[in-house]
């Protein structure tokens, strides 16, 4: 890719995820010509269209922004074409139909919350942290058909903490994202990055990443503790685990385990009124220590007790 000018970018991309690589590249001076981004969505209670972080920012730093409902619309891949594109980049968007992500020279690059192949697919930050990983990673590769399956072009490793929350997570690897996709193009920029296929190692075990549906968010106390701790925190704080409580649903975001022999029904709740409240799992119990009951605010346990007189 040696380059005489700065490459024309299009970044695509919706979320608060995506968006701090598109502010790493024009901090890094590099030229953004156009922003492809979700259409507006209704939100809250007037249903107001909601506009996405991405175009937000875009629009305030007049980057032309395009937001198809329809990626093979004719009329957007010419808008797409008009621009010039020397390489796209994606972070946080939809599946690209072949017709856009080969268009550019240089082809499209995404970003991807694993270290791939290792979590392919739409959730790899809840997952990762749900099935107890210790450690995770974000990496840049070469997009083609197959979703997250393109040559891998670089990989930053990230410890996860034994209680970090997917949403802590989350807002460290966007930041450690974002410093990658500046890399890889820094080092296609000279010449001296150069992809490699993705390789399954021999003996290893491939985990998926699949999306995220509220039967994945019931917890079940018949689980070990450290199972229900990691599934609590995988999903916190968004869509957050859930379970019935005085037949309303309670959502736990953050959970305290403790491993300890007891003779209570996996499930069963017990409180001092005031500072605890656990529930009874395999093999010891689970505290909870914030919480949301339906319909009511996120309260730490001690707010939660002083409010719910069982």
């Amino acid at each position: 890719m040696h380059q005489n000018h700065p490459p024309r970018i299009i970044f695509m991309g919706t979320p608060d995820f995506a968006l701090a690589t598109l502010e790493a590249l024009l901090q890094h001076g590099y030229s953004v010509v156009a922003v492809v981004t979700a259409p507006d969505k209704p939100a809250g209670r007037g249903l107001k269209l909601s506009e996405s972080a991405v175009k937000q920012f875009a629009v305030a730093k007049g980057i032309p922004v395009l937001q198809p409902a329809k990626l093979k619309d004719p009329e957007f891949i010419a808008q797409l074409k008009s621009f010039k594109a020397d390489v796209q980049i994606v972070v946080a968007f939809r599946m690209l139909p072949e017709l856009v992500w080969s268009m550019p020279p240089l082809g499209t690059i995404n970003l991807h919350g694993s270290l791939l192949p290792q979590y392919r697919g739409a959730a790899p930050i809840n997952r990762a942290i749900m099935n107890g990983e210790t450690e995770t990673g974000v990496t840049t590769f070469k997009l083609q058909q197959e979703i997250d399956t393109g040559n891998i072009l670089l990989m930053e490793k990230l410890p996860i903490g034994p209680d970090e929350t997917a949403g802590e997570l989350h807002d460290r690897m966007k930041i450690a994202g974002a410093g990658l996709v500046v890399r890889t193009l820094q080092g296609l920029g000279d010449g001296t990055l150069k992809e490699q296929p993705q390789s399954i190692p021999e003996g290893a075990i491939l985990k998926m990443a699949p999306k995220i549906f509220a039967a994945d968010c019931e917890i079940n106390w018949s689980l070990p503790v450290a199972v229900i701790h990691n599934h609590i925190r995988g999903l916190s704080p968004y869509p957050g685990a859930f379970t019935r409580f005085h037949e309303k649903m309670l959502k736990i975001f953050r959970s305290r385990p403790e491993i300890i022999p007891h003779d209570q029904t996996p499930g069963s709740s017990g409180t001092d009124g005031r500072s605890w409240l656990r529930f009874a799992a395999a093999d010891g119990f689970i505290y909870a220590e914030e919480m949301q009951l339906e319909g009511k605010k996120r309260l730490p346990v001690a707010d939660f007790l002083r409010g719910h007189r069982p």
